[in-house]
Protein backbone atom coordinates (compact mmCIF):
# COMPACT_ATOMS: atom_id res chain seq x y z
CA UNK A 1 0.00 0.00 0.00
CA UNK A 2 1.54 3.54 -0.71
CA UNK A 3 0.25 6.81 0.53
CA UNK A 4 1.02 10.42 -1.13
CA UNK A 5 3.27 12.48 0.96
CA UNK A 6 3.35 16.16 -0.70
CA UNK A 7 6.54 18.18 0.33
CA UNK A 8 3.56 21.13 1.22
CA UNK A 9 3.36 18.66 4.33
CA UNK A 10 4.74 21.12 7.02
CA UNK A 11 8.06 19.72 7.62
CA UNK A 12 8.39 16.71 5.48
CA UNK A 13 11.29 18.20 3.42
CA UNK A 14 13.35 19.69 6.26
CA UNK A 15 12.96 16.13 8.54
CA UNK A 16 14.30 13.96 5.50
CA UNK A 17 16.84 16.64 4.75
CA UNK A 18 17.39 16.39 8.66
CA UNK A 19 18.00 12.63 8.18
CA UNK A 20 20.62 12.62 5.74
CA UNK A 21 22.76 15.60 6.95
CA UNK A 22 22.66 13.24 10.59
CA UNK A 23 23.52 10.27 8.09
CA UNK A 24 26.49 12.05 6.60
CA UNK A 25 27.68 13.53 9.39
CA UNK A 26 27.75 9.77 11.26
CA UNK A 27 29.03 8.31 8.05
CA UNK A 28 32.28 11.29 8.39
CA UNK A 29 32.79 10.60 12.22
CA UNK A 30 33.00 6.77 11.03
CA UNK A 31 35.56 7.35 8.70
CA UNK A 32 37.31 10.19 11.12
CA UNK A 33 36.69 7.58 14.39
CA UNK A 34 39.43 5.11 13.38
CA UNK A 35 40.78 6.55 16.43
CA UNK A 36 42.01 3.18 18.78
CA UNK A 37 39.72 2.94 21.25
CA UNK A 38 36.76 2.90 18.91
CA UNK A 39 38.10 1.30 15.83
CA UNK A 40 35.88 -2.21 16.83
CA UNK A 41 33.10 0.18 16.10
CA UNK A 42 34.15 2.26 12.74
CA UNK A 43 32.40 -0.58 10.45
CA UNK A 44 29.01 0.24 12.42
CA UNK A 45 29.17 3.76 12.40
CA UNK A 46 30.01 3.77 8.40
CA UNK A 47 26.83 0.89 7.58
CA UNK A 48 24.46 3.19 9.92
CA UNK A 49 25.79 6.75 8.99
CA UNK A 50 25.64 5.70 4.60
CA UNK A 51 21.98 3.95 5.14
CA UNK A 52 21.01 6.79 6.80
CA UNK A 53 22.01 9.21 5.10
CA UNK A 54 20.99 7.47 1.53
CA UNK A 55 17.33 7.37 3.12
CA UNK A 56 17.42 10.53 4.09
CA UNK A 57 18.53 11.72 0.11
CA UNK A 58 16.15 9.18 -1.08
CA UNK A 59 12.82 10.30 0.53
CA UNK A 60 14.15 14.01 0.05
CA UNK A 61 14.38 12.70 -3.78
CA UNK A 62 10.62 11.71 -3.83
CA UNK A 63 9.06 14.28 -1.78
CA UNK A 64 10.81 17.57 -4.37
CA UNK A 65 9.30 15.50 -6.67
CA UNK A 66 5.96 14.71 -5.44
CA UNK A 67 5.96 10.82 -5.77
CA UNK A 68 4.26 8.94 -3.77
CA UNK A 69 6.00 7.28 -0.74
CA UNK A 70 5.40 3.96 -0.08
CA UNK A 71 4.44 3.15 3.55
CA UNK A 72 7.37 1.29 3.93
CA UNK A 73 9.27 4.40 3.54
CA UNK A 74 8.34 5.78 7.00
CA UNK A 75 9.39 2.42 8.85
CA UNK A 76 12.58 3.19 7.36
CA UNK A 77 13.13 6.61 8.43
CA UNK A 78 12.13 5.81 11.94
CA UNK A 79 14.67 2.70 11.59
CA UNK A 80 17.31 5.24 10.72
CA UNK A 81 16.65 6.86 13.58
CA UNK A 82 16.42 4.11 16.09
CA UNK A 83 19.64 2.81 14.58
CA UNK A 84 20.98 6.78 15.16
CA UNK A 85 20.22 6.63 18.76
CA UNK A 86 21.38 3.15 19.44
CA UNK A 87 24.45 3.58 17.82
CA UNK A 88 25.28 6.72 19.97
CA UNK A 89 23.95 4.91 23.33
CA UNK A 90 26.64 2.36 22.73
CA UNK A 91 29.13 4.75 21.75
CA UNK A 92 28.77 6.94 24.81
CA UNK A 93 28.26 3.53 27.16
CA UNK A 94 31.93 1.97 25.73
CA UNK A 95 33.63 5.26 26.21
CA UNK A 96 32.25 5.49 29.46
CA UNK A 97 33.60 2.29 30.01
CA UNK A 98 37.17 2.83 29.20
Amino acid sequence: MTMQVSSSVPGALKAAELLSTAGAAVLGAGIALLWPRLADDAPAILVVGALTHATGMVLKQRLQRGQIQPRWSRWLFAGCWIALALLGIALVWRVAQG
